[in-house]
């Protein structure tokens, strides 16, 4: 069931008029509901206005643009950024740009629908590899040893906070000479020694075959999509992507709030480890009491149940006792039943404490029947 919110997000919101303790969403660094970010999108209102009413490639490109591809590529440690509407359309707008490099897609089994969505239909050479299963993809490149490859993979996987093996993949990028894109969504902002991502958790080299399709909607805390990369695949996007030319540009809020956030994670480089320890040991926790979950270091803690009425029964139950975890019925191959545990660096020893405890009381509940 939808969650109809009367308020922002943070650790806390409001919905239907009532308070409860928030751990759904993606606003990992606490950052979408931050003071100095909505100062900073309310004083770009007053100097710019709400929207540019026009396309980057006409009259819609304002120097805050700017200033935001410039301090994401310094963020990211590449020569150039584009920014547009949606972290949705990055595959998309990546594939087109690399049309012509491949011959055969290679996609993890569960990766996200706008991987999906990306690959032409003209591509007839699409293959499933098993999930985060490096073997079975070797298997297929094998077997395909013929084509010009390109390997699609999450970084961190939206519903089970699974970080996929990257370091096996790239390992496979070198031995058949592929590319690969990596939907960094999830990733972007925590993992890394500086919040590069998941190329960077895994010490990867710089290598100009790897692509990353990023956002600004969740550890950032504004919106909009982002492709860092170099110079000369930057300005291909800029000449070449369809979506990128007749796309409205991004607005004036919420290009000053991605500037904020991007200030207040260069200065505070300590959100990250402050999120990922919180996170490790919740998700311990709430292994102990008994439930079955994935055994990650990220911000994303899934609580596996049998179906999905035992699943929707546990989601009301924590909203009947003021915490909201929602039950995930979203568009994946990955038809296991869950609720999703999103961890912010903001949830305070109190709200998780009083989580476990509710989680607790409702196994005893089941068990005593």
């Amino acid at each position: 069931m939808m969650v109809l919110l009367n308020s922002g997000i943070g650790n806390y919101v409001t919905s239907n008029g009532k308070k409860y303790s928030y751990f759904g969403g993606n606003n990992y660094l606490g950052l979408a509901n931050h003071p100095v970010v909505k100062e900073a999108a309310v004083k770009s209102i007053n100097e710019y206005g709400v929207n540019f009413s026009a396309s980057r490639r006409t009259t819609g490109t304002a120097d805050i643009h700017l200033v935001l591809e410039k301090k994401l590529s310094d963020f990211k440690g590449m020569q150039d950024t584009v920014v547009f509407a949606s972290g949705y359309l990055g595959n998309s707008i990546l594939l087109e740009a690399l049309k012509g490099r491949f011959s055969a897609v290679f996609i993890d089994q569960y990766a996200h629908s706008s991987i999906d969505a990306a690959v032409h239909r003209d591509c007839t050479a699409v293959y499933y590899y098993k999930h985060c299963d490096s073997q079975h993809l070797e298997s297929l490149l094998s077997r395909n040893s013929y084509s010009s490859p390109l390997i699609i993979t999450d970084g961190v996987f939206a519903l089970t906070g699974e970080i996929a093996p990257l370091d096996r993949i790239y390992s496979l990028v070198k031995k058949y000479d592929a590319l690969l894109i990596v939907d960094d969504a999830h990733s972007t902002g925590i993992l890394g020694q500086t919040g590069k991502g998941t190329p960077e958790h895994f010490n990867l080299p710089s290598d100009e075959n790897i692509f990353q399709s990023e956002t600004m909607s969740k550890a950032l805390g504004s919106y909009g999509g982002f492709i860092s990369g170099r110079s000369d695949l930057i300005d291909l996007i800029r000449e070449r992507s369809a979506i990128y030319q007749a796309s409205t540009s991004l607005p004036p809020p919420v290009v000053a709030a991605g500037i904020a956030s991007l200030g207040i994670i260069k200065e505070n480089p300590g959100l990250r480890t402050d999120l990922i320890e919180k996170a490790v040991k919740l998700r311990n926790s709430i292994t102990m009491l008994g439930f079955r979950t994935t055994d990650y270091s990220t911000a994303i803690i899934p609580i596996i149940l049998p179906d999905p009425a035992t699943a929707k029964k546990l989601s009301f139950f924590l909203e009947e006792n003021g915490i909201i975890v929602p039950y995930m019925n979203y568009p994946s191959k990955n038809e296991i039943c869950m609720l999703r545990v999103a961890v912010s660096v903001s949830h305070t020893e109190e709200q998780t404490e009083s989580l476990l405890e509710v989680l607790e009381r409702w196994r005893k509940l089941m068990f005593r029947k």
